[in-house]
């Protein structure tokens, strides 16, 4: 049987006055000095332009997104992208040890002297702490995949993509889009699991799951090569500190089976009229960050299309796989060869607006996992991590004048550029052609015919100059995903 009582603040001194207020050993406060120090690193924001982002947001969302995601703690950035992970990874941390090192010897020095006992009242509020710092960035890591936009279904073009052309992290996070119900269900994990940090009686059960969960995520990340392995392995940590406290308790109750009466301490608010103050600025903060933001992340996947795959639809019912039938350049035709890097080996034609076409020729792997953006242009999840010798066009319709405004999404943006696109999710290229803005994109023009339902022809000047006079014929093809693989949005039907 376990009891567990909350001892309540008798002294502000921080004195004991009984069993459960005992003196800390020399050994536990040095620990604690250390423990304290470490841990306001870890949760304490080290980047100023976080604070901008906090004290001047653009929006409700954006300040919520920053307290519960942007507090990535970092003396060092190092690029924990794939293809870079290891211990350097988490060079921030073991500065932040060392830092701990220094100060915890610092003030222990000068509390040598000290008639405090103990820190009771300190790490009550280090584990407050810590909790509300796990609990925000675990719902918000769990709506992206209560809405599954972290991990969106594989393209038409990434299902036709060879096995061996993939980085090991982009087929883990494919495997886990595929299952997108699976990927729901660790959403509701993690929204659950960090909404029990925010009750001191759950705490522990909350930090329990956490734990795994976490560990699982960032175990998985470092054997794939993957990008979140130091954020997930951050939270890791967080909650064995939690845990930490429990530990004889959970070790004496299930190990030994033996009873256990444990004490915590909890300060006691000195008047009355605290209470309601305290428990209003817990609803808020519990009711804004599920509810609200869970609103929030719900309109950016259904109504506003801020997500990591695009929105625009392409040409009506032209998704598919195409083989490229016949191939001219400059009036002569280029036969088919498995070597060719000018002519085209198949393409495809998504269910948004992207051209996808592949020919034998090297590309720059962009081993990013792809950021949500508003801009379609700068969606870049469905190329990331992966090589293939397949190119991918973003494109606007003129069905009046059977054109194709494209340009390529691999190009390199200037950050003032980025910001501008990113402020509606078309660019309108037809607007822009033959401008100098335009010609900055690159932006090319194609006329398009389609004499059948399963025949897409296209024609015009490529990115070189040369002429170019394309037919494509669709392959049929059926997937074992099914037909509805796909998560819709409210904004636009295919």
């Amino acid at each position: 049987m376990a009891t567990i009582q909350h001892m309540e603040k008798a002294h502000i001194d921080g004195a004991h006055t009984s069993k459960e207020g005992r003196a800390w050993k020399y050994w536990e406060k040095v620990g604690f000095r250390f423990t304290f120090i470490f841990f306001i690193l870890m949760v304490v924001p080290l980047d100023w332009e976080w604070y901008e982002k906090v004290f001047k947001p653009d929006s409700l969302y954006d300040f919520m997104a920053s307290i519960a995601g942007g507090s990535r703690t970092g003396w060092i950035e190092i690029d924990s992208e794939s293809g870079k992970w290891g211990f350097a990874s988490y060079t921030s941390w073991w500065l932040n040890g060392l830092v701990a090192v220094l100060v915890a010897s610092i003030w222990t020095i000068l509390a040598r002297n000290s008639k405090v006992q103990a820190y009771n009242a300190l790490y009550y509020w280090l584990r407050v702490l810590v909790r509300y710092r796990i609990a925000l960035g675990l719902i918000a890591f769990g709506f992206i995949k209560f809405f599954p936009m972290q991990m969106p279904f594989p393209s038409l073009a990434n299902l036709n993509t060879d096995f061996g052309e993939y980085a090991p992290f982009k087929l883990y996070w494919q495997i886990v889009g595929v299952s997108y119900r699976y990927e729901i269900f660790l959403g509701v994990l993690e929204i659950a699991a960090g909404s029990l940090l925010f009750f001191r009686p759950t705490v522990v059960i909350g930090a329990i799951i956490n734990a795994g969960v976490l560990f699982n995520i960032a175990h998985a990340n470092i054997a794939y090569d993957g990008a979140v392995h130091v954020y997930s392995s951050y939270f890791v940590l967080l909650s064995l500190f939690l845990l930490l406290q429990y530990l004889p308790a959970i070790w004496k109750l299930f190990i030994l089976r033996e009873p256990v009466s444990t004490y915590y301490y909890v300060p006691r608010f000195l008047k009355k009229w605290n209470n309601p103050i305290y428990f209003g600025i817990k609803a808020t903060i519990v009711v804004l960050f599920i509810v609200v933001y869970g609103y929030f992340r719900y309109e950016r996947f259904y109504h506003e299309g801020r997500l990591k795959e695009p929105v625009l639809p392409g040409l009506a019912k032209a998704a598919g796989h195409y083989e490229v039938s016949s191939f001219l350049l400059n009036g002569k035709v280029l036969p088919y060869s498995p070597g060719d890097s000018v002519r085209w080996h198949q393409a495809f034609f998504e269910r948004y607006s992207t051209l996808v076409y592949k020919v034998n020729k090297a590309n720059n792997i962009d081993l990013g996992n792809g950021t949500p953006a508003l801009n379609d242009v700068l969606k870049t999840y469905e190329f990331t991590g992966r090589a293939g010798g397949k190119s991918y066009l973003y494109y606007e319709i003129d069905s009046l004048d059977h054109s194709l405004y494209l340009i390529d999404k691999n190009q390199k943006f200037s950050k003032e550029l980025r910001e501008l696109l990113d402020e509606k999710l078309d660019v309108g290229l037809k607007a822009l052609y033959g401008k100098a803005k335009g010609d900055s994109l690159h932006i090319l023009k194609w006329s398009y015919e389609r004499p059948t339902a399963e025949r897409i022809k296209l024609e015009g000047l490529d990115a070189k100059g040369d002429h170019l006079e394309i037919t494509l014929d669709r392959i049929k093809e059926s997937y074992f995903t099914g037909k509805e693989w796909y998560m819709k949005n409210t904004l636009f039907t295919y």
